[in-house]
This record gives structure tokens, C-alpha cells and sequence, in this order.
């Protein structure tokens, strides 16, 4: 590696340095005390909510599963490491430890699109200690922010209902050139018709999608002559491409292509609007071009679709951007829950986590979620219920077996299906954008005793 590398570029080379120190020192020690084999439990969960949040929908899977399928320590990435000074006094085993990295561990998962709740693990990595703990950074940066992303797209899809298109328009705004593609991918498996992030579009089969920006409307009203020259402009390459209305006066730029309409001398499929009143602007623009599909941009979150939608306006598709992949984030924590076979957990103020493999059984009665289960593996909640026994779920299945990937991967049509369905069988109280209620879990009986025993330890 070269002194500074400037492009900072991330490639899947570079899966196994993109970690937090700690988890190499941490690693380092585990083989230095000669208990870097022993079998571990590490879960991922959510200890509570974003602020205003009911559910989360779980998301980043797949990019977890390559990243454990890739996961390698090459000579230079080993004397890079070596060359920093800060392993000096480290085992020379743990080098060659490093040499022939390869994830041999299993992971447990829910789908991708389950609708979760705190304290409910999203996965499971059951591998040598040494190997659990090298990979926590890397899964925690793309199952939370995925998670975030997903969440928001689903809120947004069950606010604005089936028929409304969603565009998600965050590439600017995202938080690096990586997240933007994780934020393309996250929002249309969370319920969004498309991106306009064109390398996200074509990696994932899909068509980008887009307008205009106000730049090439000043551009060419300034050297051609007026806005209307800008919009013939534009169409003559992009016949069905939607006109950005609002660089100067939006009602009278919709009055104008209102008369050109009238006079058949322009077709207008559709019209942006990123500013002003949009309840006011969009029902005028309604009044005057009825056949025209209206679409809003410019810090459109759910709440605000909500407050459009009860104030009237007139806007069939949302261009979503800044609110969408930035905001509170999703404070997922990846914790030791088992070693050897012996429950492990943390027990300090307001940081406590269940001990024990656990899986969550949830219980749907016509399609409706009625009651979840936080229980041990494999355990029977039979006698812990009056709900008919066969009608629970349990949420989590294996996906890697012994470092191999077991599942066939999911495209993103089925994934959204998935999210739908999740977040439609979620109770109105829980889906509320006003204090939304969370899900009153139980937790087993076994779970409860385990983590009454491991906290007197």
C-alpha cells in the first residue's frame, strides 16, 4: 500500500481492512491466550427504535453474504498491518492466522423484507471466535444502513399507497459514492419503482430514471432565448422525459405549456414540481393539464406525503432524496450471546442483552401479526400460547453452512413482495407515523430462566 492513497476507492480486496482496530487487536489476543477456536455466538440487534419508528425492515443480506464469501487477508494487506508498529508484541501465529483467512462459520438470518422489532436478532454468525469478531464492523455498516433505508422506503410506500410512483433521488445527498448504491438497492427492495442512480440501475436490471435539473433550464433560456425554447429543447431528445416547471414562475409555466398543449403544438407527459406551495401548485397544474402526471421533489419524507395527501394535492409520484438515505440512524449492535456452549451477556445500565442462540417465532392469524416470541433455538413455545401451535414462523433460517452460502439469492421483485406483505400485516398502531406503538414481544420461558442463571453468573 502506498503512503496516502488518495482516490480512497473500495473494492472487495479491500473487505477484510475495512474494520475497526479493535477487532484485529481483539483477534490478535484471542490467539495469543490460544482461544481464538473456541465455537461463538455473536447476534445482531436493535436494543430500540429510530425516534417515531414502529418496525424496521431488515435489509443488506446479500452484500453481508458476499462479503463473508470474499472475506481474505492478502501479503501486502499482512504487511501493511505489520508496518503500522501495533502489532509488534502480537503471537508470530497470529500472521499466519491472517494468511489463511477464510470464513468457515455458519450464519443464521431472517429474509430480507421481515419487519423486526428490538432486541430481535436479524443474524446470527456461529464461527471460531476469532473469525466472529473480525467481521463485526463490516456487517454492521450494511445491515444498519440498509436497514434505515428499507425502513424509510416502506414507510413512505404505505403512506402514499400502491398507485403513487417512488423515485428514489439520494445519490448527492447519501453518505459516500459506496452508500449511494446500498441506498438505491435498500429503497427499491423496500417498496421504490426506481433510481436514478444510473450504476445502481444497471448493476441491479433496472432503468434508471430522472427529469431535469434548473441548470439546463437557465442555460438555455439564457443563450436561446426563453424557457419554453428550453423545454422544446429537451424534448426533442427525451420526448417522455417529465419538464421541470419551476427555475422562475411555475403557475405561469404551466399556463404556457397549458396553451402549447391546447394548441397540440407540444405533448407534455409529465411535470416536476421542487418548490412552492405544492398543494396550491399541483392542483392548478391538475386544473390546467388533467392528463399530465404530476410529480414533487425537494425534502419529501413520509410526513410530508401524509400532509399532502390530507391537504388535496393533486401529485401522483414523489422524487425522494436527502430524507430518505440520511436521519436517525439504525443503532444495530452485534454482541457475544454464547462460547463453547455457555450463554454470555451484557449486563450494564441500560445495555442489557439476552443470553443464548435465539430464534423469534412469530404468530400470523390471516395474514395479520398478532404476537412475537423471543426464544432459544429450537424450543417449543407450544405451552407458552393459546395461538394454535402451527401457525408460527420461526423468522430466522441458516443461510452459510460450515463458510458456504446455502440460500439461493433473492432478486429484489421478491424482496419488495416480501416488504409489502411485512409491513401490511403489521397492526395500524405500529405502521402510525404519531407515536406509533411498538410490538409487546414475549420472551420464552427457557429464554427467561437462561438469562436469570447467566445474570447470577
Amino acid at each position: 500500500m502506498t503512503q496516502e492513497d488518495r482516490e480512497l476507492s473500495l473494492s472487495p480486496e479491500d473487505y477484510s481492512l475495512l474494520t475497526d482496530l479493535y477487532q484485529l487487536t481483539m483477534a490478535a489476543c484471542y490467539i495469543g491466550e490460544e482461544i481464538d477456536q473456541r465455537q461463538a455466538n455473536f447476534e445482531v440487534f436493535v436494543r430500540r427504535l429510530p425516534v417515531g419508528f414502529g418496525y424496521l425492515i431488515a435489509m443488506g443480506l446479500a452484500q453481508v453474504l458476499d462479503y463473508l464469501e470474499k472475506f481474505r487477508f492478502d501479503h501486502a494487506q499482512i504487511e501493511a498491518l505489520q508496518s503500522t508498529g501495533i502489532f509488534a508484541n502480537v503471537p508470530n501465529k497470529f500472521w499466519s492466522v491472517l494468511a489463511e483467512t477464510k470464513f468457515t462459520g455458519d450464519v443464521w438470518a431472517v429474509p430480507e423484507g421481515t419487519a423486526i422489532f428490538p432486541n430481535q436478532p436479524l443474524l446470527r454468525i456461529e464461527a471460531p471466535l476469532w473469525q466472529g469478531q473480525l467481521v463485526e464492523t463490516y456487517l454492521l455498516n450494511t445491515l444498519n444502513y440498509q436497514t434505515l433505508i428499507a425502513t424509510k422506503a416502506a414507510r413512505m410506500r404505505d403512506i402514499a399507497g400502491h398507485d403513487a410512483k417512488l423515485f428514489e433521488f439520494g445519490t448527492r445527498r447519501a453518505f459516500s459514492p459506496q452508500a449511494s448504491v446500498w441506498a438505491a438497492r435498500a429503497a427499491l427492495a423496500g417498496g421504490m419503482d426506481a433510481t436514478s442512480n444510473v450504476l445502481a440501475a444497471l448493476k441491479l436490471g433496472r432503468k434508471p430514471v430522472g427529469t431535469m435539473a434548473h441548470a439546463l433550464v437557465m442555460a438555455i433560456s439564457a443563450v436561446e432565448g426563453t424557457e419554453e425554447d428550453a423545454f422544446h429543447a429537451f424534448q426533442r431528445y427525451f420526448p417522455e422525459a417529465p419538464l421541470l416547471i419551476d427555475t422562475y414562475d411555475t403557475s405561469a409555466a404551466t399556463h404556457l405549456l397549458a396553451q402549447r398543449v391546447k394548441q397540440d403544438d407540444m405533448q407534455v407527459s409529465g411535470v416536476r414540481l421542487d418548490s412552492g406551495n405544492l398543494v396550491q401548485l399541483s392542483q392548478e397544474v391538475r386544473s390546467l393539464l388533467p392528463e399530465v402526471t404530476i410529480f414533487a421533489s425537494g425534502d419529501i419524507d413520509e410526513w410530508e406525503i401524509a400532509r399532502l395527501q390530507r391537504e388535496n394535492a393533486c401529485i401522483d409520484g414523489y422524487g425522494i432524496g436527502t430524507k430518505l438515505v440520511t436521519g436517525a440512524p439504525v443503532n444495530g449492535v452485534y454482541k457475544l450471546v454464547e462460547i463453547d456452549g455457555i450463554p454470555v451477556m451484557k449486563n450494564s445500565t441500560g445495555k442489557v442483552s439476552y443470553p443464548g442462540r435465539k430464534q423469534i417465532y412469530r404468530y400470523l392469524e390471516n395474514g395479520q401479526l398478532k404476537q412475537d416470541y423471543l426464544g432459544l433455538m429450537d424450543e417449543d413455545v407450544s405451552n407458552q400460547t393459546e395461538h394454535q401451535t402451527d401457525s408460527f414462523i420461526k423468522l430466522m433460517s441458516q443461510v452459510v453452512k460450515n463458510g458456504k452460502i446455502v440460500q439461493k439469492s433473492e432478486n429484489l421483485e421478491a424482496i419488495a413482495k416480501r416488504t409489502a406483505a411485512s409491513v401490511a400485516s403489521l397492526p395500524p398502531e405500529i405502521r402510525s407515523l404519531e407515536n406509533p406503538n411498538l410490538l409487546p414481544m414475549k420472551i420464552s420461558d427457557n429464554l427467561q430462566e437462561i438469562t436469570q442463571k447467566t445474570r447470577r453468573c
